[in-house]
């Protein structure tokens, strides 16, 4: 009796031993467990829509009187003619569920204005009227007038649009004939009068953003220059828009949308020292990430709508080119006046489902307690927790802290047909968020592409949000930044997880959710 006791006991001291070494993902160090595959399938675009056969180029959100947000877009194709752009437009109430409601409006002949169509925006006049203000472009000239010009167009529904030819209107004798578009008109109740800011190119201060004037909408004024930061060759989509007491603009060139702030509509306008919301190609002008970016007031949130580039000839490269999916951020405004972004608030009301988290520790060393996961990784080595396949639309919210020397961040990859895992970092050893396909054992040794720059600080902890939506996944931090990217490597039964690479980092509060 006594042997069968102390044998049951000594097995029951084995099954505990064993039980322990199997707990690296709940409080251990063993790793290279395995995840199961879930079954995956990809989703229509509902987030960031598409259209079918074509892709998004420059938005002009205009909101309705019942809160309904129209994005007006370039239409942009890979095999544009010698006509090209016409205007297409999509509505949304809530930002995850858009209707398509085609063309609105047509480019011209080769005999018009308006063989390509550029960027303008929608007003409505007192009487209830809607005016299109939009970009004529004709690579012939006009005559010698230029090959850009402000054109106009009216409807009384919004859905059936009048071109009004007869008030065109083309460069002022000191800027280029050229260079000379993005209309943007809005009412100024202080002056009881509407402003039209342009983009134009000034002879002797570069890229600027002029501002006319006009009581009627018809007949403008020339008013001068409002920007000139003399940085930029041209300050593409202006935007003028207030939050509390500081007045901003936004505009784009070199791929990315920039801003500057103010204490008056009339300025001095100044640009931060960091102005940038969203990602860029690590040197200038390289990779559409973010672009063309105007803003939208919509149930008290102010919008920044824009466009992710469609993927670079490479994929998972960090480089993108013009024109892709609608992309909108919300804009944060800081204590100190900057602004920043940070996901919809919107999209709560769509991510409402809580995915259970069981994460497995894969690699180097993983403690897990509930939602809450320590990573450490030696020199040159990773740490790696894996939460399983990942859905095709989902969020992913959480609290970051890491070492001010290494690289943490979420990582795809680990199925049964791809293995290995690429790394979206937080990369506090270079100051910057980047993607680009690298694998997580790599990013030590290559160059990042596709950045956001975004400054660490010590013992800071920061708040991270994921949105995914097939391979679109936009990282959120501390409303500061966002870094949009094409994560081909996260789809097609892709997992999702958390790394530390050559440091110690800390996951904490996380929480996964797809929709009903």
């Amino acid at each position: 009796m006594m042997k069968k006791t102390m044998r049951m006991l000594s097995l029951m001291l084995l099954l505990a031993l064993l039980l322990t070494a199997c707990g690296g993902a709940t409080g251990g160090n063993t790793t290279g467990g395995k995840v199961k595959d879930e079954p995956y399938e990809p989703v229509d675009y509902q987030i960031f829509p598409i259209p079918e056969g074509g892709y998004v180029g420059d938005t002009m959100p205009f909101v309705t009187d019942d809160g309904t947000l129209e994005l007006y877009y370039l239409y942009d194709t890979d095999h544009n003619g010698q006509g090209y752009h016409p205007f297409y437009m999509f509505s949304t109430k809530n930002l995850y569920s858009y209707e398509d409601h085609g063309m609105v409006l047509p480019y011209g002949t080769m005999a018009d204005p308006d063989p390509a169509l550029g960027t303008g925006s929608v007003v409505k006049d007192k009487d209830g009227l809607y005016h299109l203000f939009y970009t004529g472009h004709n690579d012939n000239g006009n005559g010698g007038k230029g090959k850009e010009c402000v054109m106009h167009a009216t409807s009384a529904d919004r859905k059936t649009w009048e071109k009004h030819p007869e008030y065109t209107f083309f460069s002022p004798d000191n800027y280029s004939k050229d260079d000379f578009r993005d209309p943007e008109v809005f009412w100024v109740e202080e002056e009881q009068c509407y402003w039209l800011l342009i983009a134009g190119r000034e002879n002797t201060l570069g890229g600027v953003i002029a501002r006319y004037t006009s009581t009627d909408l018809i007949t403008w004024e020339y008013q001068g220059v409002l920007y000139a930061p003399r940085l930029q060759y041209m300050l593409e989509c202006p935007d003028l828009f207030r939050i509390g007491d500081k007045y901003y603009i936004t505009y784009s060139w070199d791929c990315v949308t920039y801003y500057a702030m103010s204490d008056s509509m009339y300025g001095p306008f100044f640009a931060p020292e960091d102005n940038l919301f969203d990602g860029a190609g690590s040197f200038e002008g390289s990779s559409f990430i973010f672009y063309a970016a105007k803003t939208a007031q919509m149930n008290g949130k102010t919008l920044l709508c824009g466009w992710l580039g469609r993927a670079g000839l490479s994929g998972d490269s960090g480089v993108y080119q013009w024109a892709g999916n609608v992309l909108n951020h919300q804009i944060v405004q800081h204590d100190d006046g900057t602004l920043g972004v940070w996901a919809p608030d919107s999209l709560d009301a769509y991510f409402t489902v809580e995915k259970a988290l069981k994460p497995v520790a894969i690699q180097g060393g993983v403690t897990v307690d509930g939602s809450n996961i320590a990573l450490d990784a030696d020199d040159n080595d990773y740490a790696l927790a894996d939460f399983g396949t990942r859905p095709a639309r989902m969020t992913l919210e959480c609290d970051v802290s890491l070492d001010l020397i290494g690289c943490a961040g979420f990582a795809f990859g680990g199925s049964e047909s791809d293995p290995t895992y690429t790394a979206l970092c937080l990369d506090s050893t270079r100051d910057m968020l980047h993607y680009e396909g690298y694998e997580v054992d790599e990013i030590n040794y290559y160059e990042p592409t596709g950045i956001a720059r975004f400054v660490f600080e010590p013992g800071v902890t920061h708040h991270v949000k994921l949105v995914c939506e097939n391979e679109i996944v936009i990282m959120y931090v501390d409303g500061v930044k966002a870094l949009s990217s094409r994560i081909s490597h996260s789809v097609g039964g892709a997992h999702i997880g958390v790394f530390a690479n050559s440091c110690h980092a800390q996951f904490s509060n996380i929480t996964i959710k797809i929709p009903e």
